[in-house]
């Protein structure tokens, strides 16, 4: 059975209009900062909803057609035990090329890993004056980066000092830099692993 055809509405984009296939509307949204686009069953549909200048729901592009940005930092966390010792990387997505990484933390979380990995990698595309979005799999570390602050309940000791300290490093430099780089959640279910993944489980 052949599918359906779609159409696209691109509100925020490289050429902002009405798209009746998914290539042609990849080519504005793609790596756009910011990007706003939705799918609609019928031409009248996209029509009043582009009229209507996005008061309709929009959809990131890698949600869209489970497909995810190239163009963009993947990060993720290795760990032994939660709490236990914890290292982190980020890489270039479309390659999968390291582009920093933390050798380990001897006592920490998987989410205080992540926030600092998360964090790691917007302060890299700061240096980089790129415009690319970071990816990670934790809601929990998007959250807190989000809102300047990890909420975790990890217990500070001689042994958690050391992640901990590094963690209010890495709020002082959220609330002093105010990054504007998209932070995505990987899709693990549509994508496989973050392209950061250890290879561990």
């Amino acid at each position: 059975m052949a599918a359906k055809k779609k159409y696209y509405v691109v509100w925020k984009g490289r050429n902002p209009g009405i798209y009746d296939n998914w290539p042609e509307c990849e080519k504005q949204v793609k790596g756009f900062a910011g990007a706003s686009f939705k799918s609609f069953r019928s031409k009248a549909e996209a029509e009043q909803a582009f009229q209507n200048g996005g008061a309709a729901a929009s959809v990131s592009a890698e949600k869209e057609e489970s497909s995810y940005i190239e163009e963009s930092i993947s990060v993720d966390v290795g760990s032994h035990g939660n709490p236990g010792f914890v290292e982190y990387k980020g890489v270039y997505t479309k390659t999968g090329d390291v582009v920093f990484s933390h050798p380990g933390i001897n006592k920490g979380t998987n989410n205080l890993g992540e926030f600092l990995a998360v964090v790691d990698a917007l302060k890299y595309v700061k240096e980089n004056n790129s415009d690319m979005p970071v990816y990670s799999d934790s809601d929990t570390a998007i959250l807190w980066v989000k809102k300047n602050k990890a909420n975790s309940s990890l217990a500070r000791t001689q042994e958690t000092e050391e992640i901990w300290r590094l963690v209010e490093e890495a709020e002082k430099w959220l609330r002093h830099n105010k990054p504007a780089n998209r932070i995505l959640k990987w899709n693990t279910k549509a994508w496989g692993e973050i392209k950061a993944d250890y290879g561990r489980k």
